[in-house]
Formats: structure tokens, C-alpha cells, sequence
């Protein structure tokens, strides 16, 4: 390929800011780093996926690029500048007619990618936490596909997975990718009308489409997506679940599928969308499968920390797509208000790879409120009778949702009368998995303590005061005897051993 004009470019920069100016070369993209700035030219390449063949379309995808990409990282992307002169005398900005475009960006370290912080064990892991509630807070704020539309409609989701497959065959000989094409037409005919229920109901919407640990990145304390898809929309009109299902899957291929689950937790939160859990498998491989095609396209961004080994995402699509489906099973938890019950929830759900839905969440989201909502402030009372009833029909339905989307399910909830828990009992039994109570125990003294010291810190979705505390103390039914025989029992006073905790849990399964 001619690099005349990045070349000139590049000695153009050097020139101006009197220091080296560093080249990152993707599969569509140079990248021109300079101390402050990034300055990106469009490759002028033709891919089944992308025509950036014609100055017209550089120009107008460069003007995509930075519309699309405000809306997640406005402090990064800053204008789209022409690139004026000769190919080998060029100068950005200036008089003349264009014979390119770039787009400006405020330059970051690559130390600051979501891939090398996390290979450098430098990731907080409650950057995670933040990053999925802005995730799920600008998706639910995106501009939905109305159907009919071919964005997000099953033909249109299984031909991309078809030719990404077809992609990858023509660069590489590979006998997995004949057992990953009959999979997904397998599972094409499973979800094909789950598929039309997502588009139906508001899932498909405008996303990033490219969410994976190159296009994250720590700025100002936070993690912040870039580089969405601006060519092809659809690639980024596209169900949200397909959009998330790239970060985890990318998680997992670099060996940490407990930052996935921790990161679809706080997701699941925001989002309360537990019905798209059934189509999470199936992004997962063919992002999985985008990643291995993208790899054999052309040199790589943002190159992974010296010493460190890239991920084999084809073996990474293997794995996922024969993935056991027979792990779901249910744990309830039961304690008081102050027992621990969130703070071990969250954390088994990492080591089990399992779905937690909490009931202080998910009673707000029955009134319109945000997980950290105090309701009093808003004048609604949300612990009545039928509020709780309401609440625990929610959480029925949504670990209906992800038991038969094949994943463990915690249900985080006080459970302290007997009918709650004897109706998720029947949930289990209903679909034939296993059942267990998480017995979490502490001294009343430690409950009235940490109760107390949680309803002033506002960090917490619960609301449970001291006053709820004590009615529980005086009003909870005890677990019978045959309850008893089902419960793991855990003493939160001092550090759970979680990996422990978690073997025990399987046990029963």
C-alpha cells in the first residue's frame, strides 16, 4: 500500500513540534501520535466490511467518526481537519482542496488501554463498575430500531456470523471453524425468535459496536469507550446485549472471566435487561470470531505489553460455544438486613460465573428509580405489601430468564418469610436444577453497626434502616428443617473464603 502521505505527513508533524512522531498502523487506519495529539487517516482499502476507497468517503466517515464517538468520549475526540498541499508536501489545515482528512484526538498513554492495565495488573477492578453503568446508561438513552428493520433481524445476525466464518477461512486452515459454523446455524434456529422479540422490544438500538479492552480506555479516573464503528451501521445499530457481550467475551479470552461476570453485574443493574441473557452466548462467539478475523487482516493497534502473549480468539470461540449448558442452578440468599448478603453475592458471582439479581435494585427499577435513588427524597414508599410483592415477582422472572439462558443464578434478597422461599424452591423444581439457600449469619451487634453505618454513607442500593432492622429481628421466620438440609451456612464476622464457598455450591449441584 503507498504510504506517500502518512510518511509526509509524519515528517511534516516532526517538523512543526520539533520531536519524534510515532506510527500505529491497523488493518483501516494510520495513527500519527505526537506529544499532545493522534491525528488518524483513513486507509484508502476496500474490505467486504469497509469501502474507504474514494477521498468522499474518508472525509464523510471522518465526520461519523467524530459525531458518534462524542457521545462516549467528548474529551478525546476534538475536530476533523482537512488535509491540504500535494501527497508528498502536505500541511493539515490551510487553504486549498483537500486530498484527505484526519481526525484530531487528545492523545492518552497506551499504558491506559482497558487490555494493557488489565495485563499489567494495574485494572481496579470498580473501574469496571462505573464503566458498565455509563455503558448501560448511554444505550438506554440511544435512538432505537423501530421494526421492521433488517438492523438487528435474525437473517441479519446469522450472515454476519457466516461471513465472518468465511472470512477467517480464507485466511487460515482450521478444523474448528467447520464445528463453529455448524453451531451457529444450530443455534440460529434456537434464538431465531428470541431475536425477534430483542428487536421488538427496544434492544436493538445505536451502539459502539466495537467494545472490546483496545477500544477502553482510563481518562481523568475513568474508563471511557472509543473508536465505536462508524462505517457501517450495521455493525452499531445492533442489540445491546451484542454490544456488552464483546467486553466479556474479551475478558475471558484474557483468562479473567471474573471481571466479565463483575462487569455484567453492575451492567444487569443499570440495565435490568436479564432477558437478553439468552442471546449473550452467541455474541460472545462471534466476537470471539470478529477478534481472530480482525488479527488476520493486518497489523494490530495498541500492541500488548512486552512479554505479554495475545489471546487466541479462535480457541477462545471454542471454547465458549461448547461451553457446558447444564451448570444453572439457583441460590437464594436469606439473612438480615447488615448480614453480608450483597457483599458475598458479589463476590461468589465472580468465582461461580454466575447472574446476580438483587431485590434492592430491582424494586427501585419497579418504580422508576436508579439503583442509588433514596425513594423517601422522591415521596414514594416502596416497602409496602404490594410493593414487595411486586418486587418478588420481578426477581422470579428474571431468574427465570437467566436459569434457562444456562447460567447460575444468586437471588439477593433478605428472604425472611418462608413463602418467598418456598416460591423460588419451586422455581428450581420447576425446571429440574438444583436449589441451595445462602445462610449469611452475624452477631446482632455487627448488623446494627454496619446498618447503621450503610444508611449514612449513600453507596449502597438497600435503604434498610435500624427500624427495619429490628422488625426483622422480631417478625422473620426461620428456615424449617428441611430448608435447614439445603442452606450453606456462612459466618461474615471475619474473610469468607469465596473459593470455598463456591466449591460447596457446585457440590450441591
Amino acid at each position: 500500500m503507498d504510504t506517500t502521505l502518512v510518511q509526509a505527513l509524519r515528517e511534516s508533524l516532526q517538523r512543526e513540534t520539533g520531536a519524534r512522531v510515532e506510527l500505529v498502523e491497523t488493518h483501516i487506519s494510520w495513527v500519527l501520535l505526537t506529544a499532545t495529539h493522534a491525528y488518524k487517516l483513513k486507509k484508502p482499502v476496500r474490505f467486504p466490511f469497509v469501502d474507504f476507497a474514494s477521498i468522499a468517503a474518508r472525509k464523510h466517515f471522518c465526520e461519523e467518526e467524530l459525531r458518534l464517538n462524542r457521545r462516549f468520549a467528548p474529551s478525546l475526540y476534538l475536530d476533523v481537519v482537512p488535509v491540504c498541499g500535494a501527497r508528498e508536501a502536505p500541511r493539515l489545515g490551510g487553504d486549498g482542496v483537500p486530498i484527505d482528512h484526519v481526525v484530531r484526538m487528545r492523545r492518552f498513554p497506551e499504558s491506559s488501554l482497558l487490555r494493557n492495565l488489565l495485563m499489567a495488573g494495574r485494572l481496579e477492578p470498580a473501574w469496571l463498575d462505573g464503566f458498565a453503568w455509563r455503558v448501560a446508561a448511554l444505550q438506554g438513552a440511544a435512538e432505537r430500531v423501530v421494526p421492521p428493520s433488517a438492523f438487528g433481524a435474525p437473517d441479519a445476525i446469522v450472515r454476519a456470523a457466516v461471513d465472518v466464518v468465511s472470512q477467517l477461512l480464507v485466511q487460515r486452515s482450521d478444523s474448528c471453524l467447520a464445528t463453529l459454523s455448524a453451531w451457529i446455524r444450530e443455534r440460529a434456529q434456537a434464538l431465531h425468535m428470541a431475536w425477534i422479540a430483542r428487536q421488538q422490544s427496544g434492544a436493538v438500538r445505536e451502539c459502539h459496536g466495537d467494545l472490546h479492552m483496545a477500544n477502553v480506555v482510563l481518562v481523568d479516573g475513568e474508563l471511557t469507550a472509543f473508536d465505536c464503528i462508524e462505517f457501517d451501521p450495521m455493525m452499531r445499530r445492533i442489540d445491546v446485549m451484542s454490544d456488552i457481550a464483546f467486553l466479556t467475551m474479551d475478558l475471558k479470552a484474557h483468562g479473567r472471566a471474573d471481571l466479565a461476570f463483575r462487569f455484567l453485574d453492575a451492567w444487569l443493574q443499570h440495565s435490568g435487561d436479564h432477558a437478553g441473557l439468552q442471546v449473550l452466548g452467541f455474541y460472545e462467539v462471534y466476537r470471539a470470531l470478529v477478534r481472530a478475523m480482525a488479527a488476520g487482516l493486518g497489523p494490530q493497534a495498541a500492541p500488548a505489553p512486552a512479554g505479554a502473549s495475545k489471546p487466541d480468539y479462535l480457541a477462545c470461540a471454542a471454547q465458549l460455544a461448547h461451553s457446558p449448558r447444564g451448570r444453572a442452578r439457583l441460590l437464594i440468599t436469606h439473612g438480615f438486613s447488615g448480614s453480608g448478603k450483597s457483599t458475598i453475592a458479589s463476590q461468589l458471582l465472580c468465582a461461580a460465573g454466575a447472574v446476580r439479581i438483587r431485590s434492592d435494585v430491582e424494586r427501585k427499577r419497579l418504580f422508576g428509580l436508579d439503583p442509588l435513588a433514596r425513594s423517601a427524597e422522591r415521596g414514594l414508599a416502596i416497602y409496602g405489601a404490594e410493593a414487595t410483592r411486586r418486587t418478588f415477582e420481578r426477581l422470579r422472572a428474571c431468574a427465570r430468564d437467566a436459569l434457562l439462558a444456562g447460567y447460575p443464578v444468586i437471588v439477593d434478597a433478605a428472604f425472611l418469610r418462608s413463602a418467598e422461599r418456598r416460591s423460588f424452591q419451586g422455581l428450581a423444581a420447576e425446571l429440574d436444577l438444583p436449589f441451595a439457600i445462602l445462610d449469611c449469619r452475624t452477631a446482632e451487634a455487627v448488623l446494627r453497626r454496619r446498618v447503621a453505618e450503610r444508611s449514612t454513607s449513600g453507596t449502597d442500593a438497600s435503604e434498610a434502616s435500624l427500624e427495619v432492622l429490628e422488625r426483622q429481628l422480631a417478625s422473620h421466620e426461620p428456615l424449617a428443617l428441611d430448608e435447614r438440609a439445603l442452606a450453606i451456612e456462612v459466618f461474615t464476622e471475619d474473610a469468607v473464603d469465596i473459593a470455598s464457598l463456591e466449591a460447596r455450591w457446585r457440590a450441591q449441584g
